[in-house]
């Protein structure tokens, strides 16, 4: 039997904490901690749409992702100093913005712009599902700043959305795997579902071994049980 370090069971998330307004000047902000994997997430509200999407009544979220140098165990040199973004970055940042934009009506939002800054301060493991996860929160309280200062008269959530990991360590199936188990893992998945089990994203790769349909399943039911605490943590910290 797989033994995890921290001794959790194989269905149970780490410690998860969302501090709100962890920024006063943002809109919208938290710092979202799972377990060791700490990220700072800002959404700030601009008075613009694309160019695309102008005259079109909708609006837009989009998001940045970064990790600082010593977020890892070793120093990685900021991207900036490259003059480009790396691909894992890019595909991390499209994930974090379409997911968000699913969770939302874009046409209720009418022509602004939120975008969603992700510092992952400290990495363990699932830096791009708790940047979803508390990347929701802090796009909610931009929401309802806009709402409390008469912009909108109602905060447009479609639904409830989250994100976890899952993988296949030793023949186990690991919710919220951290950093020591992801590397370990013969499957590995990213799963992003709103509250009523619909799928936004489900990002899968078979590292060492092929995987099943019906492995494929319980994968998906095993990040569904965790989405749900993920957003009653979520409902708990906005008190909703």
């Amino acid at each position: 039997m797989y033994k995890r370090t921290d001794g959790r069971n194989n269905n149970e998330l780490r410690k998860v904490e969302i501090i709100r307004n962890f920024n006063i000047y943002a809109e919208g902000s938290c710092l979202v901690k799972f377990g060791n994997t700490w990220v700072v997430i800002t959404a700030t509200v601009e008075e613009r749409v694309p160019n695309w999407l102008k005259g079109s009544g909708q609006g837009w979220i989009t998001a940045e992702y970064s990790m600082l140098p010593r977020a890892n165990m070793d120093r990685t040199p900021r991207e900036s100093h490259s003059g480009r973004l790396s691909g894992r970055t890019m595909e991390i940042q499209r994930l974090i913005g379409r997911s968000l934009r699913a969770a939302f009506d874009l046409y209720e939002l009418g022509e602004l712009t939120i975008i969603v800054d992700c510092d992952v301060l400290q990495a363990d493991g699932g830096t791009r599902t708790a940047s979803v996860t508390g990347g929701f929160v802090a796009v909610y309280d931009a929401l309802n700043y806009l709402v409390r200062n008469g912009r909108l008269k109602k905060i447009p959530v479609n639904e409830f959305l989250a994100a976890v990991s899952v993988g296949i360590v030793d023949d186990e199936m690991l919710l919220d795997l951290s950093f020591e188990e992801d590397f370990d893992a013969a499957v590995d998945f990213n799963v992003v579902m709103t509250e009523s089990g619909k799928l936004v994203e489900l990002q899968g790769t078979a590292e060492k071994r092929l995987f099943t349909r019906k492995e494929l399943d319980s994968i998906v039911d095993l990040a569904y049980s965790g989405i749900q605490q993920l957003i009653k943590i979520q409902k708990q910290v906005l008190g909703v």
